[in-house]
């Protein structure tokens, strides 16, 4: 016996947020749409869900596609169904946002992005559809996020030195932080590995290079660890 459904339905969608730290600031992937709707502006990565995967695989599938990303930590963020959010029908979509170390990735446009760059977050130009709206989101709910969870070592390389975490934070939450506490407070966490090595081909004097223990993140998690910066 077959079934089918005699009301119109939406079309479902992905679109990905995609934060990266550079030099200067915190940055966000954007592609350049090559069709229409929107032909020629600037959008998040994204496109239809398939029906023969899951919206996370969707997400991934649509990163890899028109960005080259793979593996990367992605999260979902929020639905939006506008019911005049796309002008050529019923979309519903669901979006994520993702963190990647820009030294590890190189992005390049296909499918049906022109090109793909990044921009400063303070910096974005009007997107398509409604995705000013969710790049919004996004950059709230990594905010709020990571000061409470390790999110933001994932915007960096494996080995790092304090100075650039603290700017990590800096940029993410827009404001300086005292250098003596945070350094303090990020230590007293133990979750810093410091390694016998410093950094190497910088003109000034080499700090220590340190490394997030995951594994030992883990293990203070399930003993009810409170991770807060």
């Amino acid at each position: 016996m077959s079934f089918t459904y005699t009301y119109a339905r939406a079309a479902l969608a992905v679109d990905c947020v995609v934060f990266g730290l550079d030099e200067a600031d915190l940055a966000v992937l954007l592609i350049r749409r090559d069709l229409e709707p929107f032909a020629g502006k600037w959008a998040l990565p994204g496109g239809f869900v398939h029906l023969d995967e899951t919206v996370d695989e969707a997400a991934r599938r649509e990163l890899a596609e028109e960005t080259g990303l793979g593996r990367v930590y992605l999260e979902q963020l929020y639905t939006f169904g506008g019911i005049d959010r796309d002008p050529r029908e019923r979309v519903v979509t669901v979006a994520y946002y993702a963190l990647v170390n820009l030294a590890d990735h190189r992005v390049k446009a296909a499918t049906d992005a022109r090109e793909a760059a990044w921009f400063a977050v303070s910096d974005l130009p009007a997107l398509a559809f409604d995705h000013d709206a969710i790049a919004a989101m996004a950059l709230e709910r990594l905010r709020s996020k990571v000061r409470y969870r390790p999110l933001g070592f994932e915007l960096l390389p494996p080995k790092f030195t304090l100075t650039m975490l603290q700017r990590l934070y800096e940029k993410v939450l827009e404001r300086e932080l005292d250098k003596r506490n945070f350094r303090k407070k990020v230590l007293a966490m133990g979750l810093l590995e410091e390694l016998d090595e410093v950094e190497q081909d910088v003109a000034h004097r080499a700090a220590r290079l340190y490394r997030f223990d995951k594994k030992r993140y883990r293990e203070l998690e399930k003993a009810g660890f409170d991770f807060e910066l």
